[in-house]
């Protein structure tokens, strides 16, 4: 995936100013950058949130800038949110199952979710992948907030997607939470490109390959988290504050 001049404006502000952004596949990359810096808005523009004002988002091949959010999902792009997007009322297999429901089929209130095996095969699936196996028939309200948090990847995972935006996985976790989620995000990449916004700089060192960093809508550098660490533009703006 890539941008070229990647471009958004809210009147007179350019909250994203011409950034040229590629990812490889297979590849975990964090973007990092104070408040404002436009990783949102990024991110945003990549599940199609927002449309760009000007520029290109180039994904396998096509042009995908613009496009709404089910289309982009339908592209092969998922999106897990900072703040939960799971049905708190619905129990965690049938959270899944939705999601993977909206991948495979035109999803109809009058068709009975039990004739569709292969979407409750593939729920199951994406549980036992994200270490939910075990809480199928919990109500997601009774998940605790680092499984809440897993769940909501799950959800993500569940649309089969081949590029996978994470936002803050780890916020408001435990250490033990934590750690157990990197573990997580490394399982599921070898089969996926992961971008991750992540403000713990521990978990973006101990988990990224490489680090993009934006800053008032620019790339002020990129490399890999020794590259980043070493920066003194970075650690002047960002690192250290």
């Amino acid at each position: 995936m890539r941008t070229e001049a990647l471009t958004v404006r809210f009147g007179g502000l350019s909250a994203l100013n011409s950034v040229n952004f590629e990812v490889q596949r297979g590849e975990i990359r964090a973007i990092i950058g104070p408040n404002g810096a436009g990783k949102s808005t990024f991110f945003n523009c990549l599940t199609g949130v927002i449309g760009p004002t000007s520029g290109r988002i180039l994904f396998n091949g096509q042009n995908i800038a613009g496009l709404p959010p089910n289309r982009i999902s339908q592209k092969g792009i998922a999106r897990s949110y900072q703040i939960t997007n799971i049905l708190p009322n619905a129990t965690t297999l049938e959270n899944v199952r939705i999601a993977a429901q909206s991948r495979r089929h035109a999803w109809s209130m009058l068709t009975h979710h039990a004739d569709f095996h292969d979407i409750i095969d593939k729920a199951q699936a994406v549980l036992e992948s994200v270490g939910l196996g075990e809480k199928a028939d919990e109500l997601a309200a009774n998940l605790s907030h680092g499984e809440q948090r897993n769940l909501e990847i799950g959800i993500a995972l569940a649309t089969e997607p081949k590029l996978l935006c994470l936002d803050e996985p780890t916020a408001g976790m435990s250490a033990s939470e934590t750690h157990d989620t990197m573990q997580l995000v490394r399982r599921i990449a070898t089969d996926l490109t992961i971008l991750i916004v992540e403000h713990d700089m521990q978990v973006v060192m101990e988990l990224a390959q490489r680090i993009t960093v934006l800053h008032y809508g620019e790339i002020l550098a990129e490399g890999t988290p020794a590259e980043i660490q070493k920066n003194p533009r970075v650690q002047e703006v960002y690192l250290k504050t």
